[in-house]
C-alpha cells in the first residue's frame, strides 16, 4: 500500500467512526505524523479537508495520553498556511492553550510550537491568545526550563509575535522579562537567538515604564556587554547584531530615568562604553555613540561633567568622519554641549581646526541637514560665548555670511538663531563684521523681512534686535539711513505686536536722533 493510500485510510477510520479508544486512534496518529514528517505533498491539506479536526480537538480536550502526540500532528501540520484557519475554526487554539501549563517538556514544545505556526499571522487570535493569559506561561516556561534551548525557542518567538501588542506590553510590565531576557541573552547560541532576543526588548522598550525597568535590570549594560565582545570581527551577523543592539541602546536612552541611570553621574558603565564607540572603526557604532552622546547632554549637569570628561575632545577627533549621519548628529551633540555652558563656547569657537571644519559643512551642498547643523554651532559658539575673541575667529573663518544665509532659513528656529548672533557679534565686535554685511547686502535683506506680510512676528522682533544693535555704530548708522530703513520701521509702529511696535518706535528714534 502506498503512502497516500495508507494516510488516506487512517483518516477515512477516523472519520468514519464516532469514538475511537486511544489503542485504535494511535496508529492513524502515527500515520498521519509519518506523512507529514516526510513532507508528503498536500497531506496537511488532505488532513484538514477530511473533517477529522474536531476529533484531533477531542483528544486535546480530553487531556488523554495521546495529547502530546496529537499537538504534535497539529504543529506539523501547521507548518501549511493554508490549514491555519480551519484549525482556528475547528477550535484547536482553544484547546492548546491549556496545554501550556503542563509539566512535560515535549508537550510544551509540541503545544507552543502548534499555536505559534496556527496564530502566526492572524492578529486577532494572537489578541485573543494574550487575553487567555498566555504571557506569563510563556515567561514561566523560559524561567523553569532556562536550558532547554528548543522549548526556549518556542517560547521567545511567541513572545516575539506577540510583544508589538499593547495588551503583551501591559502584561510584561507585571513580570519580570528584562531579567529573563537579558539572561537569556548573555548564553545566545547564535545570532539568530540573539535577534529574537533583541526584536522583544526593541518592541517592549517603545513603553516608558518598561525602558525603566529595563534600565534598572540591566538591559542596557547586557547589551553594551555583548557589543564589546562582538566588536572587531566581520561576520555579517554579529554586525547586524551590533546595529540593533546599539540602536537599541540609544531608544533606552531616550526616557529621562533610563537616561539618568545609565549616566550614573558619569561613571555608568553604559556611558563610559558609549564614550568608547566614538573612536570605533565600526561606523555604525561611531554613529550610535553620536546619538547617544546627544541623549545625555540633554540633563545641565550631565553636560558640565561630559565637558569635564573630555567628551568635546572626543568629537572633535571624530570630525574627519564622512558619513553624514555622523557629521550631523556631532554637530548637533557639540551645539547641545556648549547650549548654556559658556566656558565650552569659548574653547570651541575660537578653534581654527574646528572651525575650518565647520566651514566645509556650512558649504555642504548635499546635505542640508548637515549645512543646517554647522550654521546652528557657529550661532551657538557666538550666542553663548558672548565673546570678542569668538566672533573674531568666526568672522575670520568667513562664517559670518553663513550665519546671515541662515537668518533666511525655511525655519523660524534658525533664523532667530542667527538673527540673535549677528546682533551680538554686532554690539561686540563691529569691525570684524561689518565688511561681511556689506559683501551680503545684510541690510536691504532686514528690510525686506521687516516688510514681508507673512513673516513670523519672533522673525521680526529678532531682525529689530539686530538693527537696533547696528544703529548703535555710526558707521551703520549711516548706511541703515541710506536704504531709508525709517521707512520700513515706521510701518511696524502700528503692528497688532504692541511689543514689535514699541521696540520699532525705539530704533526709529535712534535712527532719527543726529546728535
Amino acid at each position: 500500500m502506498t503512502d497516500t493510500d495508507s494516510l488516506s485510510e487512517a483518516l477515512s477510520a477516523i472519520s468514519v467512526s464516532t469514538g475511537l479508544i486511544e489503542e485504535e486512534l494511535k496508529p492513524h496518529l502515527d500515520t498521519m505524523l509519518a506523512a507529514l514528517l516526510e513532507k508528503k505533498k498536500d497531506a496537511a491539506v488532505e488532513i484538514a479537508r477530511s473533517g477529522i479536526l474536531p476529533t484531533l480537538a477531542q483528544a486535546l480536550r480530553s487531556q488523554s495520553c495521546l495529547s502530546c502526540q496529537v499537538a504534535l500532528v497539529v504543529a506539523e501540520m501547521a507548518r501549511e498556511a493554508a490549514v491555519r484557519e480551519p484549525c482556528i475554526e475547528a477550535g484547536l487554539v482553544k484547546v492548546l492553550v491549556p496545554h501550556l501549563s503542563s509539566n512535560n517538556q515535549e508537550m510544551l514544545l509540541n503545544t507552543g510550537r502548534a499555536i505559534g505556526r496556527i496564530c502566526f499571522d492572524s492578529s486577532y487570535q494572537q489578541d485573543q491568545l494574550v487575553q487567555s493569559g498566555v504571557i506569563p506561561r510563556l515567561v514561566s516556561i523560559i524561567r523553569e526550563y532556562p536550558e532547554n534551548e528548543p522549548l526556549v525557542n518556542v517560547c521567545l518567538l511567541a513572545l516575539c509575535n506577540l510583544a508589538d501588542m499593547d495588551s503583551s506590553r501591559e502584561a510584561l510590565t507585571e513580570l519580570d522579562v528584562a531579567g529573563i531576557l537579558t539572561f537569556q541573552l548573555k548564553r545566545a547560541p547564535d545570532a539568530e537567538r540573539r535577534h529574537i532576543i533583541l526584536e522583544i526588548l526593541g518592541s517592549l522598550g517603545a513603553s516608558d515604564t518598561l525602558k525603566l525597568q529595563f534600565a534598572e535590570s540591566g538591559v542596557p549594560a547586557a547589551l553594551s556587554e555583548m557589543i564589546q565582545g562582538l566588536q572587531g570581527g566581520s561576520d555579517p551577523h554579529d554586525l547586524c547584531s551590533i546595529k540593533i543592539a546599539s540602536n537599541l541602546i540609544v531608544s533606552l536612552l531616550l526616557g529621562d530615568e533610563s537616561m539618568q541611570k545609565c549616566f550614573g553621574e558619569g561613571s555608568g558603565l553604559v556611558y563610559q562604553d558609549v564614550l568608547s564607540w566614538l573612536q570605533s572603526h565600526n561606523t555604525q557604532l561611531q554613529l550610535s555613540g553620536a546619538l547617544a552622546i546627544a541623549n545625555f547632554a540633554r540633563n545641565a549637569t550631565n553636560k558640565v561633567r561630559m565637558l569635564e570628561d573630555g567628551v568635546t575632545e572626543r568629537i572633535k577627533t571624530l570630525l574627519r568622519s564622512d558619513m553624514p549621519p555622523v557629521q550631523f548628529k556631532l554637530l548637533g551633540t557639540l551645539r547641545m554641549m556648549v547650549d548654556g555652558q559658556e566656558e565650552a563656547a569659548l574653547v570651541l569657537g575660537r578653534d581654527a581646526v574646528l572651525l575650518a571644519r565647520v566651514m566645509e559643512w556650512c558649504e555642504a551642498k548635499d546635505h542640508a541637514g548637515v549645512r543646517g547643523e554647522a550654521s546652528r554651532l557657529l550661532a551657538a559658539f557666538i550666542r553663548h560665548s558672548r565673546n570678542p575673541e569668538v566672533v573674531h575667529a568666526v568672522a575670520n573663518a568667513d562664517g559670518v555670511r553663513h550665519l546671515i544665509s541662515m537668518a533666511t532659513s525655511e525655519h523660524v528656529i534658525m533664523q532667530n538663531e542667527a538673527l540673535v548672533a549677528l546682533a551680538i557679534a554686532s554690539a561686540i565686535d563691529i569691525e570684524s563684521v561689518k565688511e561681511p554685511f556689506r559683501e551680503a547686502e545684510l541690510l536691504p535683506m532686514l528690510k525686506k523681512m521687516l516688510e514681508d506680510p507673512v513673516g513670523a512676528v519672533e522673525v521680526k522682533f529678532s531682525a529689530l534686535g539686530l538693527i537696533c544693535s547696528l544703529a548703535n555704530s555710526s558707521v551703520m548708522k549711516v548706511e541703515l539711513n541710506s536704504v531709508n530703513m525709517k521707512e520700513s520701521l515706521s510701518l511696524l509702529t502700528d503692528h497688532s505686536s504692541s511689543k514689535l511696535a514699541s521696540q520699532a518706535s525705539s530704533i526709529l528714534a535712534t535712527l532719527s536722533d543726529t546728535s
